[in-house]
């Protein structure tokens, strides 16, 4: 048998050439499953600090959307896997072993026995030559849904990335405010500890400025209650997006990078461009209507003839077959013909062979009744239910939704990137203003707080300035991080992005 096959192999080299694209595309398989998985490990051991990339890097592991986009990249990676694969040869082997019971004619020697077994063994394969370019179609119908999955994936990371960096900055910017409010608390437990040692003494000459102080320093403690419970709200929220179990007393990192205040200087426009070469999911919109379009393409194929190449080698096994072999030679032997020889008739001799019936082995039978075919196959569509109309329409329809689609991101994307633009302009205003609201409210303070001091002043002024210059100094804490917030979302929308 080992002979036989090579010889084929020789007699149709393009078996061979099958043969080796088969292993190459099983090799090429092997190679994608074993490097092309999503890596899923990442940290998810928390230590006593918790730094911003170490935030991201845990939610991108534990995020239910990302890990949901995965699979889906995956289940798409084995389709376009598959449609690739089509363009392989259909080989298939069959063989089957019977016994038949009943009166059965031998076709040997035309006996009839109760009893005979026969076997078939086959190998055949089907190859398509031209099918309307449907597989080559659907190639890249199947390769574009792959490129536009590993964007819906990455744009997925980009998103749960910008949430993170948000949740932490909010973390941070409780954790300012609270200083602050505490800051201030300070300041009123020192003057209300000033005026009740004057009052224990007797030196105290307005009891009310004594009793306004008390007033003021509980309100104090209202407002670092308020602080501390914003502040745990925030770390809360924090560690939902990571998606781990909370932990009170994680310490946060405060990076220059992530706190640093510049202006914008690009405009809307320039980074709506920007966005738009960059942002995943107007990149997967665009290649969903490719893909679209490449599955209409093979809607279409649907319409034209199928012409494939196939071929086969089978054998066969009967068990009443039998071989004859000479055994001893009889001479002399009378014919039944005769000669006139003289007038006289002479009967006509010959030499007869004998023969011994052999049964032929199930080897013997398996070499000597091979036999192989080859041929082409033209099948014309003629008439199937008008399936491939029906088809035809619904992937023009399909076709048409995707193009809706990434007309609606992009109208999406730069109403937001205006939106956010808009946002960072307000935001940077109030930032400078609230700036020079401190510095001014500062020095008001100060002089009204030497002038308390002396006594030159009641505690309504003095307490009317302090709370001036409290509540600014808290705007300005929380305007710093708003406006931070708004350009991190702008530098999401160029690409600049940074945990670090």
């Amino acid at each position: 048998m080992p002979g036989y096959f090579n010889n084929v192999i020789m007699r149709h080299p393009k078996i061979l050439f099958l043969l080796a694209a088969l292993s190459l595309r099983l090799t090429q398989a092997d190679a994608q499953d074993a490097t092309g998985a999503h890596d899923k490990s990442g940290v998810t051991d928390i230590g006593s600090v918790l730094p911003l990339k170490q935030a991201v890097d845990i939610a991108i592991k534990n995020n239910l959307l990302i890990n949901q986009a995965d699979i889906a990249l995956e289940t798409q990676k084995l389709a376009m896997n598959q449609a690739y694969d089509n363009m392989l040869p259909y080989i298939s082997g069959a063989a089957s072993q019977q016994i038949g019971f009943g009166r059965t004619l031998n076709s040997y020697d035309y006996t009839y026995v109760n009893q005979v077994q026969t076997g078939s063994y086959t190998v055949s394969g089907n190859l398509t030559l031209f099918s309307g370019l449907q597989i080559q179609n659907n190639i890249r119908y199947n390769r574009n849904l792959y490129n536009a999955n590993k964007l819906d994936l990455q744009q997925q990371k980009d998103n749960i990335t910008l949430n993170v960096i948000l949740a932490y900055l909010q973390v941070l910017s409780s954790i300012d405010q609270l200083a602050i409010a505490r800051e201030q608390a300070d300041v009123d437990k020192r003057q209300l500890d000033r005026l009740d040692t004057l009052n224990q003494s007797g030196a105290l000459l307005i009891l009310s400025n004594l009793s306004d102080l008390q007033g003021q320093y509980a309100s104090d403690q209202v407002n670092i209650t308020t602080a501390v419970n914003t502040l745990e709200t925030a770390k809360v929220n924090l560690f939902a997006l990571l998606n781990v179990p909370y932990k009170r007393d994680v310490e946060y990192e405060k990076t220059p990078a992530s706190l640093e205040v510049s202006e914008e200087n690009q405009a809307s426009d320039s980074i709506y461009r920007i966005a738009l070469q960059i942002i995943p999911n107007i990149k997967s919109a665009d290649l969903k209507e490719k893909a679209y379009e490449r599955a209409l393409s093979a809607a279409k194929g649907a319409y034209y003839p199928t012409l494939s190449f196939y071929g086969g080698i089978g054998t066969s096994y009967y068990s009443l077959a039998y071989t004859q072999s000479p055994t001893t030679l009889t001479t002399g032997v009378k014919t039944g013909d005769y000669v006139n020889v003289g007038g006289t008739n002479v009967d006509v001799l010959e030499d007869v062979q004998n023969y011994s019936n052999k049964k032929m082995s199930w080897g013997d039978q398996f070499s000597n009744n091979k036999q192989s075919y080859i041929g082409l196959q033209l099948n014309v569509p003629i008439l199937n239910y008008l399936r491939a109309r029906n088809g035809v329409k619904q992937a023009r329809i399909n076709v048409k939704n995707a193009q809706i689609n990434a007309n609606n991101a992009k109208l999406t994307l730069q109403q937001n990137v205006e939106l956010a633009y808009q946002n960072m302009i307000a935001s940077y205003k109030t930032y400078k203003s609230y700036i020079d609201e401190v510095e001014g409210y500062k020095e008001s303070f100060r002089i009204t707080e030497i002038r308390f001091n002396e006594g030159v002043i009641t505690s309504d002024v003095y307490l009317l300035a302090k709370n001036n210059i409290d509540r600014a100094t808290t705007n300005l804490a929380a305007a710093k991080y708003t406006y931070i917030f708004r350009t991190k979302v702008l530098d999401y929308y160029q690409g600049k992005l940074s945990v670090q």
